[in-house]
């Protein structure tokens, strides 16, 4: 482990912590917003600009850290394994996110005594969902799978679609490894450009504090500080339910893997999960939660190949707000549902909620193509949460993010491929990491 990589905690200026700058850019963006909403909303170009800057290196910080960890293991059995731990680990925590949101519908009721009549809803206001929605579920699992596999690998690396570059980065970090000895300079030639990606991202995390400024800004000034009145009950539900499931099912399946504790993990991480309940967007964080996650000792074919597939197959708050939210349209509509009608909204959203990343509003869409596919619930009732779905995008974004690292320390410690005494001594804050100015790889092999 390198010097420049983690070094013991040292106290800092308050006015150089990046979590501090990001928070006073938040609270800068709700003043603005409120004091002068025409201003503030065209401040969503320093949003939009950061979210482009981080988007511009996603995918190839992507395709060179899986490329290097497949190539640099050696043991391709053992990608096999960490892949297929990964799959059904995805599958059992999507299945009790789904859970989760069935249960709290029917604890908390909040869509009950709305007596919504379906008739009266605008209609025009889904068209273009609707649309999405149809073309979606029409395409199944064989359209699905098709999408997977990119035209051109130059095709997925320009459109930043992040499962199909891991899918050319999966085929092309074997076929690098069974090359063997003659890989070799391809593998380190890969590796240094890693390290100057990550270089750029540190540069451009310094701007996050711009970007939340832009992005809370633009909310409340279009939105309004009391826009959250409307249904508030269901955003008031679903950020209860991400609590709950957060810091009761994850912190428990982490304190039995791994020991470590939630509180502090969700600690670590609180620049990046800052700068995603400003944006609503976790994509903004993707490279700079891979670079932590191997900080505090997770290794980084792990990081590599578990990270970017759970953006796509491991979307825990999504799979919660699908099912809470189509008992709670149920709910405001007086619909009945059996039992029968729970397990088939159960079925349907594990398998939907698969095609939710890179779907252009992608909540509403998948949902939309969850209702289609449950014919006594009206459709429609999506107008119902269209004017909160930002807000309740937060939590979902938040949600998927801290599921995703979760899972990644997870199936290292089951892989015996993540240093304990490191990651503790990172979380307790002995240690202190620096992602804005280190380029070198943390790990180092538990003993």
């Amino acid at each position: 482990m390198t010097a420049s990589a983690t070094t013991p905690a040292v106290r800092t200026p308050l006015y150089k912590s990046l979590f501090l700058q990001v928070v006073a850019g938040l609270l800068l963006g709700i003043a603005l917003g409120a004091l002068a909403p025409g201003f503030a909303i065209g401040l969503k170009f320093f949003s939009d600009a950061f979210l482009k800057l981080i988007s511009m290196i996603v995918a190839p910080i992507v395709f060179c850290v899986v490329v290097h960890g497949i190539a640099g293991a050696g043991d391709l059995k053992k990608v096999g394994r960490v892949g297929g731990k990964a799959l059904l680990y995805f599958e059992v925590m999507t299945t009790v996110a789904l859970v989760v949101g069935l249960i709290l519908a029917y604890v908390i009721h909040p869509g009950v005594g709305m007596n919504i009549n379906p008739a009266n809803l605008d209609a025009k206001a889904l068209a273009t969902y609707a649309d999405n929605a149809h073309k979606l579920q029409g395409g199944g699992i064989g359209s699905f799978i098709l999408n997977i596999i990119p035209t051109t690998s130059f095709d997925a690396l320009s459109r930043n679609d992040v499962l199909q570059v891991l899918f050319f980065a999966i085929l092309f970090g074997t076929s690098l490894a069974l090359v063997g000895e003659d890989g070799k300079p391809i593998t380190t030639f890969v590796d240094n450009v890693s390290k100057v990606l990550f270089r750029a991202m540190g540069l451009i995390v310094r701007l996050a504090p711009l970007g939340v400024l832009g992005a809370v800004a633009y909310t409340v000034g279009q939105y309004g500080v009391r826009s959250l009145e409307q249904l508030a009950s269901l955003v008031v539900v679903f950020w209860i339910a991400v609590a709950v499931f957060v810091l009761v099912v994850l912190g428990a399946v982490m304190k039995v893997a791994t020991g470590l504790n939630i509180l502090r993990f969700l600690a670590y991480f609180r620049e990046e999960l800052t700068i995603v309940l400003a944006t609503a967007s976790s994509d903004a964080v993707l490279p700079q939660i891979m670079r932590k996650l191997e900080r505090m000792g997770v290794k980084p074919s792990v990081v590599g190949l578990v990270v970017p597939t759970g953006y796509s197959f491991n979307l825990d708050a999504f799979s919660i707000y699908l099912t809470l939210a189509t008992v709670f349209i149920a709910q405001a509509t007086n619909t009945p549902l059996s039992f029968g009608d729970l397990l088939l909204v159960l079925g349907i959203s594990l398998v939907t909620s698969k095609g939710a990343h890179g779907v252009p509003g992608s909540a509403i869409v998948i949902l939309a193509a969850t209702l289609n596919a449950v014919p006594e619930i009206p459709a429609i009732g999506l107008v119902l949460v269209l004017s909160v779905d930002w807000f309740i995008g937060m939590a979902r974004a938040l949600g998927n993010l801290i599921g995703n690292c979760v899972a990644t320390v997870v199936i290292a410690a089951w892989e015996k491929d993540l240093d304990l005494p490191l990651a503790r001594d990172v979380l307790a804050g002995n240690v202190s990491v620096d992602i804005t100015n280190d380029t070198l790889p943390a790990f180092q092999p538990a003993e």
